[in-house]
């Protein structure tokens, strides 16, 4: 009787340490086709970038403007065509 209660307990005990490890594998990643790379997207162009953007991106260096301060900042002396804009509020 006693055989019978451990080899119950070893294997509940093994099966539980195999169904641990099912249920970490995953899954094997597709295997993605080969695609000649002529056939690859080039990448996009940059627009060449106006004079009053550059004058404002210097601006905004000048006064050391950074993240959202800056984007307001470039966007502002760009629609007033590259002039000073209001000076950004901190």
């Amino acid at each position: 009787m006693m055989t019978i209660s451990k080899l119950a307990t070893a294997t509940a005990l093994a099966s539980l340490l195999m169904v641990g490890g099912a249920f970490a594998q995953t899954a094997a990643p597709a295997a993605k086709e080969a695609a000649p790379k002529a056939e690859t997207k080039a990448p996009k162009e940059a627009k060449p970038r106006t004079a009053e953007s550059l004058e404002c991106s210097k601006e905004a260096d000048a006064k050391g403007l950074h993240g959202k301060e800056r984007k307001k900042f470039r966007s502002e002396c760009k629609k007033a065509g590259g002039a000073a804009a209001a000076p950004a509020a901190k």
